[in-house]
């Protein structure tokens, strides 16, 4: 399968700020999105936000996780837990949710998956940010990080994108991506980091790839990596 042959596309956590802004992105493209949602009261404003299709199940369900994934070429996952979740008992979305959605993708034949992840997951030295991220959500981090290592070892094409605090801010398009160990710090709009993510499957550079992400006024000290972020009908 080639980056052209991608016409099926789930987004998970799409109720979320981020995946609604990946909705935004795709709905107009020559793609089917179909957004997974817990929430049936949601379905309208998700279809309304750019989904051609919405499922309704809970990704700790691997059969609510298998129908979401079934047919579908790529997986972008947008979970994500709060703070309030900790202090919640149980896993978290985070870990085992997206394992459950990887394990369902893989099974249904999906050639790409992208996860939205942050800033000092894993074990790659991170920015003072990201140490901050693990002193305040370890827990989150450490359940993003088994994820992540669960991707990575297995049989699909995948982008796991760290970024720094999420703003609710215009998307700018002048996005900071390094590989970890850039040490890279500050925030970034939800809206860029949904593009990359949207992207991220149609993307070569970005193939098999651990990105840190930050807006333009962040810093850090690796070498920005230079791709030609594409998305659909580009």
């Amino acid at each position: 399968m080639t980056d052209s042959d991608i016409d099926r596309l789930l987004v998970a956590g799409a109720s979320g700020g981020t995946g609604r802004e990946v909705l935004r992105l795709l709905g107009p493209r020559p793609v089917t999105v179909r957004a997974l949602t817990r929430s049936p009261e949601r379905r309208r404003s998700l279809r309304a936000a750019g989904a051609d299709e919405v499922v309704v199940g809970d990704l700790f369900d691997p059969d609510d996780a298998r129908r979401a994934a079934e047919g579908v070429d790529a997986v972008v996952s947008a979970v994500g837990s709060g703070p309030r979740a900790l202090l919640s008992p149980g896993e978290f979305v985070d870990g085992r949710g997206n394992r459950t959605l990887l394990d369902a993708a893989v099974d249904e034949g999906a050639e790409s998956f992208v996860m939205e992840s942050a800033l000092g997951v894993g074990t790659d030295s991170a920015s003072w940010l990201g140490s901050v991220f693990d002193a305040a959500i370890g827990p989150i981090q450490w359940a993003k990080a088994d994820a992540e290592a669960a991707i990575r070892g297995a049989s699909v094409r995948h982008t796991v994108l760290r970024p720094g605090v999420l703003t609710d801010g215009p998307r700018t398009d002048e996005v900071r991506v390094a590989r970890p160990g850039a040490h890279l710090w500050g925030a970034v709009a939800r809206a860029d980091v949904a593009r990359l993510l949207a992207a991220a499957p149609w993307t070569p550079e970005a193939a098999d790839e651990t990105f840190e992400v930050v807006g333009p006024c962040g810093g850090g000290r690796g070498e920005p990596i230079a791709a030609d972020w594409r998305l659909p009908g580009h």
